[in-house]
């Protein structure tokens, strides 16, 4: 991959003024992704897929009039590049697809996932068959990628009512010396989600972005099991207004709020909302939800 984005580092490091957050802080990696022309050995966004010729094309057969819809590749993640994935047994290769419209009754695109090891796809499906439709916003544009690995802390409402209490105080910020924008001092909690805690944008891992519904804990329908956040499928990398994660490599553009880098493979779900994905780490079932 030769593709390189760095986030610049936090302002302050927020664990050494709210302590109670060091157990908290999770990996996670940006993708990044920037337009490009990936190829099948390639991790990317909206580009061809590593798929078996002998494999049958996925489809969805629901809530469409007439045949089965062929589903559209989303993503295409080697554990080579995003190590952070932990794909289960030998496989080494995550891929997502989806169907390019919304569906009732949460009108959301469902999506299926697959593992794969890539040393075993010998002969690949060369003409994948594509959808009829497809509702605007949610067919990618292909884009390369750029992992970086990161740092978050949760959602502030994924927190604690004491330590909520304590981010939400400007007395406690200013006695840490911690120089903030004067815009903050009525909510400083703003400042934590702004620029302290979960990184926007694509990426795997991580703490999930909350705050179109309320936090609520994800189950597998299996086994029982606690699911773990494992792709966040995003309506927008970083704008100018949250500068303090853009990429040095692209602060320039973002100050112009160029499509390039505020949403370069010009998903949007559902009204400019994420929608992130959910695996579980014993049987990989994966679920999904609006964020």
């Amino acid at each position: 991959m030769n593709v390189i984005r760095t986030t610049p580092p936090r302002p302050f490091d927020v664990a050494a003024v709210f302590p109670q957050l060091v157990p908290l802080a999770r990996t996670a990696i940006r993708l990044h992704p920037r337009p490009g022309s990936p190829s099948l050995y390639d991790s990317s966004v909206g580009g061809p897929l590593l798929w078996p010729a002998g494999q049958p094309w996925p489809c969805c057969d629901k809530w469409h009039e007439g045949p089965v819809s062929p589903l559209l590749p989303m993503a295409q993640l080697y554990a080579r590049d995003v190590p952070l994935l932990r794909p289960p047994g030998r496989t080494d290769l995550l891929q997502v697809l989806w169907c390019p419209l919304e569906h009732p009754p949460e009108y959301k695109p469902p999506t299926e996932l697959f593992w794969r090891t890539a040393a075993d796809v010998t002969d690949v499906l060369a003409s994948p068959p594509k959808p009829a439709e497809a509702q605007y916003g949610y067919t990618p544009k292909p884009c390369v990628l750029a992992p970086e690995q990161v740092t978050e802390y949760p959602n502030f409402l994924e927190l604690g009512k004491e330590l909520q209490q304590q981010l939400s105080d400007w007395s406690v910020w200013q006695a840490a010396g911690v120089a903030m924008d004067d815009s903050y001092e009525g909510a400083p909690e703003e400042f934590y989600s702004d620029e302290l805690s979960v990184a926007p944008g694509w990426k795997v891992g991580g703490w999930p972005p909350w705050g179109l519904t309320d936090p609520i804990a994800r189950f597998c329908i299996n086994c029982g099991a606690a699911m773990s956040p494992l792709l966040t499928i995003a309506s927008d990398e970083c704008r100018a207004d949250r500068i303090g994660w853009v990429p040095y490599e692209d602060q320039a553009l973002a100050r112009l709020d160029n499509d390039n880098v505020s949403n370069p493979p010009g998903i949007q779900v559902s009204d400019a909302n994420h929608l992130q994905l959910y695996v579980c780490p014993t049987c990989c079932t994966h679920t999904d939800l609006i964020q």
